[in-house]
């Protein structure tokens, strides 16, 4: 335009600003602000909004903030639309309290800004969504009362946010309630909606609920994309029922959803917890041949899937293949890895692997250490375990409950019950708080040995801590203590514990 004559007007140069800006160039945004500038013209609140915008699309939340002061100084007043931008890269950024604050003073008419303004949807979503998202549901739906109340309709976006907030503190009734009333009030759920009450149901394994609310979907003429078949083999394979996860599989293609390495990996993962390897390697060379490269989940689960059903070889050379084929191994295949040989009765090469891990950059963790310990246990090489077990703090590894469970089980079953006993002493000085699982575990021990008034001992200190016994134990020591001479003497010195409500099917 310029070197042909035509001088570019303010709209021009505001329609370039808000173009940089959306595409992700605020830096050449400014550029041409600056360019507005010297032509003499004064920039608008559309400026100021663009640019605003986009410092928050690149989470420049700070300066988008004081940009806003700087638009105030210019004389410029903003509306609804900047407070809406600026709330909205606030939420996005997880600055959501600051985003309600904002609210709370322009609607309140108390802000530094001088301003007051009223809200619209997106205002309202997008702090809804982040109130959710942190999982402050409650204040969430006070918002959500507070924009009906004045009179702001709510869209399928701030429905669905809250219809997700509501499902992830797990009250699927009000969730289903808001459901329906979205429903009455006409307006139209999008797939995302449908995904979100769907994946609910689906970890929750109730899948003919699931199926129910499929159907109406399609009928509503909302297209489940790749995202709901994904959501709907997963709940499939969750509760086992591998078949009709197969059919959902196959049909998505002619419903225009091509699978993607999410979807391989539900299926793949299905097949092997039913130790149906064989069709898992087969669906996995299928996804290659279609040009979809599989992860590092993918592998994980196939390593898994060999172990289960002891084919050692093939693990190794899955194993292998994963590094020829440039896929990084994560903590979870190290850990899947060194898992599968200790239950193959592999626990010394599972060692030699573990100690190969140690002389590399790999940052172990001590759910790999407790794998091995536990391995090593159950193998009968205790003083390999001890050993382990006293290198934690070399490491720079820190013991956790379920090493201390695994130590005390270990030596319970070799009748070295003091040991154990020290070690959970040992484990209360370090500030590691022993679960039911300890505790059972040394209970059964003492047991063995018939060692009544440690048995006693360590109920009360359950006792103090809350914690109930296994109803296992209980039965136990009822039968331990039954079969002494002074029983009722015994039984009186049992510790009393909470009464447990009995559980719903």
């Amino acid at each position: 335009m310029n070197s042909i004559g035509l001088v570019p007007d303010f709209i021009t140069l505001n329609i370039l600003i808000n173009c940089c800006c959306k595409m992700g160039r605020v830096g050449d945004g400014f550029v041409v602000f600056c360019a507005l500038l010297r032509r003499g013209f004064n920039p608008d609140d559309v400026t100021f909004t663009c640019l605003i915008k986009g410092l928050c699309l690149e989470g420049r939340i700070m300066e988008a903030t004081l940009f806003l002061k700087k638009m105030i100084s210019f004389g410029c007043r903003p509306d609804v639309v900047t407070f809406a931008t600026l709330i909205h890269g606030l939420c996005r950024t997880d600055n959501t309290i600051v985003a309600l604050q904002l609210h709370e003073q322009v609607v309140n008419g108390n802000s530094k800004y001088g301003v007051t303004c009223k809200p619209n949807v997106v205002w309202y979503g997008s702090i809804i969504d982040g109130l959710c998202k942190g999982g402050f549901t409650d204040k969430a739906k006070e918002l959500f009362s507070e924009m009906k109340g004045n009179g702001i309709l709510a869209n399928a976006v701030t429905y669905t946010s809250l219809i997700h907030g509501l499902c992830c503190v797990g009250d699927w009734d009000e969730a289903k309630s808001l459901f329906i009333e979205m429903l009455n009030q006409g307006v139209q759920p999008t797939a995302v909606t449908f995904n979100v009450l769907l994946d609910e149901l689906c970890k929750n394994g109730k899948m003919d609920e699931a199926n129910k609310l499929y159907q109406p979907m399609i009928q509503r003429g909302v297209q489940p994309d790749t995202y709901t078949y994904n959501i709907l083999m997963d709940g499939y394979c969750l509760v086992g029922r591998i078949y009709e996860a197969e059919k959902l599989f196959v049909s998505m293609a002619s419903k225009g959803c091509m699978p993607d390495v999410f979807s391989y990996n539900i299926l793949i993962g299905g097949y092997c917890k039913n130790k149906k390897v064989d069709k898992a390697i087969n669906l996995c060379r299928k996804m290659i041949s279609k040009g979809i490269r599989p992860n590092v989940v993918t592998y994980n689960t196939l390593l898994f899937g060999l172990f289960i059903v002891g084919t050692v070889g093939d693990a190794r050379k899955l194993f292998d293949e994963m590094q020829i084929n440039d896929v990084a191994p994560d903590s979870c295949t190290y850990l899947t890895f060194i898992d599968g040989l200790c239950k193959n009765d592999c626990v010394l090469d599972a060692l030699e692997f573990f100690h190969t891990l140690e002389n590399s950059r790999f940052e172990l963790t001590i759910k790999i250490v407790n794998c091995l310990i536990d391995g090593l246990y159950k193998s009968g090489r205790i003083e390999m375990a001890w050993e382990l077990f006293h290198k934690l703090t070399e490491k720079c590894l820190v013991p956790n409950v379920v090493t201390y469970s695994i130590m005390v089980n270990g030596l319970c079953k070799e009748g070295r019950q003091e040991e154990a006993n020290g070690l959970l002493l040992d484990m209360e000085e370090k500030g590691c708080m022993p679960n039911v699982v300890t505790f059972d575990t040394l209970i059964r021990g003492f047991i063995q040995n018939n060692e009544k008034s440690k048995v006693v001992e360590i109920l009360h200190k359950m006792a103090k801590r809350n914690l109930i016994p296994d109803a296992s134990i209980v039965f136990m020591v009822i039968d331990i203590l039954v079969n002494d001479e002074n029983y009722l003497e015994c039984l009186n010195s049992l510790p009393s514990f909470p009464v447990q409500e009995p559980t719903r099917s």
